[in-house]
């Protein structure tokens, strides 16, 4: 199983969104997502999200909230654990970013972005100021969210 990280970095009611539209062979192509990525070897969750976020955005991250761990699972067998965050405490200015294009986006504008069906469940959740929660999202090969189970509830079929 592989092991990510997501933040959705805040600032004067705005997330800093990638537009996932420069790398190759990109299973996120033309979607929009948070900042994050994949562990390196003897990474915790926070030094991940933390090496992840200045990589890409240039941006020093302070104090995280830690929201979920979002199971992944894809038809084909695929399965990935993702550490979600919310960050408002950082510094440094953003540069370029060679996986997309970064860009601050009203929060009452994301939902109307290409994101992933799965993750306006959680972003509305982290918006809503919830408890830590777990989330489970299967997908098919094609990336049609097939289900969704929190705290051990199916909330989607």
């Amino acid at each position: 199983m592989r092991n990510s990280t997501l933040c959705y970095i805040e600032r004067d009611g705005c997330y800093l969104m990638m537009h996932r539209v420069k790398k190759k062979n990109d299973m996120n192509h033309d979607k929009w997502i948070g900042i994050g990525g994949g562990f390196l070897e003897d990474e915790s969750p926070e030094d991940c999200i933390r090496r992840e976020a200045f990589e890409e955005t240039g941006l020093t991250l302070g104090h995280l909230d830690f929201y979920s761990v979002v199971t992944f699972v894809i038809e084909n067998g695929e399965c990935e654990q993702m550490f979600l965050y919310k960050c408002s405490d950082f510094s440094g200015e953003i540069g370029d970013c060679d996986e997309g294009e970064l860009v601050w986006v009203p929060k009452a504008d994301i939902y109307k972005l290409d994101l992933w069906e799965g993750d306006f469940l959680f972003l509305r959740k982290i918006e809503n100021g919830c408890d830590f929660f777990t989330l489970k999202l299967v997908y098919d090969k094609n990336g049609t969210l097939l289900s969704a189970v929190e705290n051990g509830e199916t909330i989607l079929k």
